[in-house]
């Protein structure tokens, strides 16, 4: 199975009703939850949006580091897995061009058989998707 781990430390931060969770590492990554499991879901959420655009990944500091820089609030490795990220909020279908010998464009057609459909299942078959 395909996977693109990436763990990140976060700061959270008791403010009033909400939980305010950031990512030293990467500033644009801002987020907030009333619990504390709210607000760790958020920040995966978060991390995620922050990160799926990006062909470069920000260098992760160390927890220690980030627990020495902020001393007043809890620190958190927070985990993602960018491919299952992509896959659930990014699965837009895409054209493409294939090429098949004819006869078998010609059976194909004959049973009808969705081309789309069938490359999609054949690829996810074969990438343990």
């Amino acid at each position: 199975v395909w996977m693109i781990m990436l763990v990140y430390p976060a700061t959270f931060e008791k403010d009033g009703n909400y939980i305010l969770v950031e990512f030293p590492d990467i500033p644009e990554a801002l987020t907030q939850g009333e619990t504390f499991e709210q607000a760790y879901e958020m920040a995966v959420e978060c991390l995620g949006l922050a990160l799926e655009d990006k062909t470069e990944m920000p260098k992760a500091s160390s927890l220690e580091s980030i627990q020495k820089e902020y001393p007043n609030k809890n620190v958190a490795l927070v985990s993602i897995d960018l491919l299952a990220y992509r896959r659930k909020y990014h699965s837009k279908s895409v054209r493409t061009n294939v090429t098949v010998p004819e006869w078998i464009f010609d059976l194909a057609r004959l049973e009808n058989i969705n081309f789309s459909q069938t490359l999609t299942e054949s690829l996810k078959e074969k990438l343990g998707v």
